[in-house]
């Protein structure tokens, strides 16, 4: 019986490791940041290649609120919470597809291009962004004003 209990103990050890080892290969998906001056930046070679990236940050009403920028096929850099009018209680968000957004509870797809340009319904909930030289910037108070989209997220 004791010798059972080694054996478990060490692949259970080692399933640990390897995860935690994979998780620092791979990243998280959702990476958390930590506005400086009311501001996210967010270096725009860092999310131009066509992928959403995910991240996080606190709202002042302490949600974390999540979020995806990518760069459309058009060369625009866009950003949304991920989460949308009517599907944010589900807390689901979005994950991509080619060129297209998917909403992960009701299936809807969304063009990259449209990002940004279209609010309201199941499309992603645009955040304003700015580019500022070689940064991508969100004013903290948009995310804050946003924060009530993420706060059914799991």
């Amino acid at each position: 019986m004791k010798k059972t209990s080694v054996v478990v103990a060490a692949v259970a050890m080692c399933v640990m490791l390897v995860g935690t080892a994979m998780a620092g290969i791979w990243g998280e998906k959702v990476k958390t940041l930590t506005p400086a001056k009311g501001r996210l930046v967010i270096p725009v070679a860092s999310v131009n290649d066509g992928k959403a990236h995910y991240f996080k940050a606190q709202a002042a009403d302490g949600v974390m609120v999540t979020f995806f920028v990518l760069k459309s096929n058009d060369g625009v850099i866009r950003a949304a919470v991920d989460a949308c009018d009517v599907c944010y209680r589900a807390g689901k968000g979005y994950e991509q597809d080619g060129d297209e957004m998917v909403c992960l509870n009701c299936g809807q797809r969304f063009a990259s291009v449209r990002i940004n340009e279209v609010k309201g319904g199941c499309n992603p909930a645009p955040l304003t962004r700015t580019i500022e030289g070689e940064k991508l910037v969100i004013a903290m108070a948009d995310i804050d004003r946003n924060s009530w989209y993420c706060k059914y997220k799991k």
